[in-house]
């Protein structure tokens, strides 16, 4: 049987990923793309929208019942005399969400918007951090674990 090494926070990301891309790129109305990276690290998880244009008081992260929300709006930006003739950015509101993993601390959530991009940064609560476990290495230590 082959060994592989699993990071259920990566695997839950990819999946939520994975589903949210689907129903976003799947859209013909409504609001626009907000993609999206995910970083795992050790102590935390770094969430990173781009979000081009947009005003920083319209956007708004929230966090109800294990999920993570994140709203934005951009506006219309013409003057009285202008007329359009084309368009290619997305104008409204987006909105995406992504369910926590039990193991990070919805309680210390940070964001910052700076160039375009706000980061989210969810810290991994203690017990869910990697750790090192001590190797007994006396005998009798090592008979007791045996049993």
């Amino acid at each position: 049987m082959p060994l592989t090494s699993i990071d259920p926070f990566v695997q839950e990301f990819e999946r939520q990923f994975d589903r949210l891309s689907r129903q976003a790129w799947g859209r013909t109305s409504g609001g626009g793309v907000m993609p999206m990276d995910g970083i795992r690290r050790k102590d935390d998880v770094v969430l990173r929208f781009d979000l081009p244009g947009i005003d920083p008081d319209s956007i708004e992260v929230t966090v109800d019942r294990g999920a993570l929300g994140v709203s934005a709006q951009r506006e219309e930006e013409r003057g009285g005399d202008d007329r359009l003739f084309v368009r290619e950015r997305p104008m409204g509101t987006f909105t995406r969400r992504v369910h926590l993993s039990e193991h990070l601390d919805a309680e210390a959530i940070e964001a910052a918007y700076n160039n375009g991009v706000l980061a989210v940064r969810i810290p991994v609560l203690e017990r869910a951090r990697p750790r090192k476990v001590e190797i007994h290495h006396q005998p009798e230590q090592a008979k007791a674990i045996k049993g």
